[in-house]
């Protein structure tokens, strides 16, 4: 299947995970060292929407700014800033930790969303990622996801005021979350007996 090329208005899910699924995080300074590129690389040429942060792989949910609102420098190389994000996110774990060679797994994996329906659901199965990958029991208290930050009043550089007028509010937000969050139980707990 041939990958998606970034396009200015388009929304996107990117994802990767770690070389031979080795840790890309692997304490967690790592995280919010990880978060602080996003913001020095992605946010000049897109508005966030999600992510989620595990040991091993990463998701996260933009949109790609209107050309008009891009850097002269990115708006024929859309792709750049996330070559940037990641080789100077590598070369630092190598130096940091002593290692050698490629951190992420190939070519950084990408989505283009099509529609609001789909960009709803992908927002909450990032949320629950998680949960769905036994990093956590709760989705709602992990601390590497963009879940606490759509709770919170405080600034951030998620675009919150999109995402839950897509949802209606923060109430019916919460409640997607939820009900999901059920499914994914229910379904664990099947696979929890069938291991017994």
């Amino acid at each position: 299947m041939e990958k998606d090329v970034f396009e200015a208005g388009q929304y996107y899910h990117v994802y990767n995970r770690g070389n031979n699924s080795e840790n890309i995080f692997i304490e967690d300074k790592n995280y919010n060292y990880f978060l602080e590129k996003v913001k020095k690389y992605v946010l000049p040429i897109a508005d966030i929407y999600a992510y989620c942060l595990l040991k091993n792989h990463f998701h996260i949910v933009f949109r790609v700014k209107d050309k008009i609102d891009l850097p002269e420098k990115f708006k024929e190389k859309i792709h750049l800033p996330f070559s940037n994000l990641f080789n100077s996110y590598s070369k630092s774990i190598n130096k940091m930790y002593g290692r050698s060679g490629s951190l992420f797994q190939e070519h950084l994996q990408r989505n283009r969303i099509e529609n609001e329906n789909y960009l709803k659901k992908l927002i909450v199965y990032i949320h629950l990622n998680p949960v769905k990958h036994k990093f956590s029991k709760d989705f709602q208290s992990y601390k590497h996801s963009s879940w606490q930050s759509y709770l919170s009043s405080k600034p951030s550089n998620i675009d919150r005021q999109f995402i839950l007028e897509l949802f209606g509010d923060l109430e019916n937000f919460i409640f997607c979350h939820d009900e999901k969050r059920l499914i994914y139980e229910g379904i664990i707990n099947e696979i929890n007996l069938l291991d017994e």
